[in-house]
């Protein structure tokens, strides 16, 4: 077993924020699955996308200029554009709780979604659908939610760009920070062609590994010494997450978040924001501290919590056959 000498990552969870809740549904016939992350009173949203392969849900209307300024959830899932269908169950589930936006006789649940691409882990025709959303609806809590090889992050793997054979187990996680009276906390699920990497030394801790398959021997440092990839299919990854606080944002605050929240994958998935990514960051609002929020200091904490998620997906995750070694399974 290799000895990784890292800090361990800051702790907590996003439902550390007042007025967030998580729940996770994990299928169990093949590596895949869904997360929740509900608003109990509903919450300002924003949505930054940087990766060039996305599939998402209702990220339109998260635009400051548009009407609606509450989501009830997110949700984020595998099974790539399949997986959208699981944000249908979230929405029935939400009507059936009396959760949703007054449109003259309904309340309709305003549900944005962002998926990931994990359907070459396993027999691809089993996705989350619908009923599995409503699955991860039920389980939610609001206790720290499981981390590692569960819900979104269930299939999720890194280190792709020299193909599947050489990549390890990605998975979802979460952390968060107090500061003075605000919150604020992210959950992330790590599906990332590239290696996620130790911030300030650079050091591989889950990535693509050598021919042999013994360890992590970094993307990039490979690509400066000319080593070439093998062509890879476009929308074959994706870090998808969710940044929280309870200080009382805007939209236009929260799409601000959102964007700074991708500094945290920056500073430890390398590279990220790629072709074959399609990493998007939602950011929610509760508002339930009262107080206002200084942009400039929730855009420099943002990127910190994102980045301890990163590093804590990885670290929690383990192989769900037929999927690669996690980080403390590689020997």
């Amino acid at each position: 077993m290799i000895q990784h000498a890292q800090r361990i990552p800051m702790g907590g969870a996003i439902t550390e924020v007042p007025g967030i809740r998580v729940g996770h549904f994990t299928e169990r016939r093949r590596p895949t699955g869904c997360t929740v992350i509900i608003a109990e009173e509903g919450a300002t949203a924003g949505v930054d996308v940087r990766g060039a392969a996305p599939g998402t849900r209702e990220t339109d209307l998260l635009d400051p200029a548009n009407l609606v300024e509450k989501v009830h959830a997110i949700l984020l899932a595998g099974g790539s554009a399949f997986g959208l269908e699981a944000a249908t169950g979230v929405t029935r589930w939400l009507e059936e709780h009396g959760t949703g936006y007054p449109a003259g006789p309904a309340l309709v649940p305003i549900v944005p979604a962002a998926v990931l691409f994990d359907l070459s882990v396993g027999d691809p025709r089993i996705r989350p659908d619908a009923a599995a959303g409503y699955a991860a609806c039920e389980a939610v809590r609001a206790e720290a939610p499981a981390e590692g090889s569960v819900g979104a992050g269930t299939g999720a793997t890194v280190g792709k760009l020299f193909g599947m054979a050489r990549a390890m187990k990605g998975g979802i996680g979460t952390a968060s920070l107090k500061v003075g009276a605000i919150t604020v906390g992210a959950i992330v699920a790590v599906n990332a062609v590239g290696d996620v990497i130790e911030p300030g030394t650079g050091r591989v801790l889950a990535g693509a590994r050598d021919p042999e398959g013994r360890r992590p021997f970094g993307t990039t440092a490979a690509l400066l010494r000319g080593e070439l990839p093998p062509p890879m299919q476009a929308g074959m990854a994706t870090t998808i997450g969710v940044v929280a606080t309870d200080a009382a944002l805007t939209k236009a605050q929260c799409q601000r978040l959102a964007g700074a929240a991708h500094d945290g994958f920056a500073r430890t998935i390398d590279p990220s924001h790629t072709m074959s990514d399609g990493d998007t960051v939602f950011a929610l609002s509760t508002g339930r501290s009262g107080l206002p929020g200084n942009m400039m200091t929730l855009a420099a904490i943002v990127p910190q919590v994102m980045a301890a998620a990163v590093l804590r997906a990885v670290m929690a995750a383990k192989a769900i056959p037929p999927s690669p070694p996690g980080m403390s399974e590689l020997g």
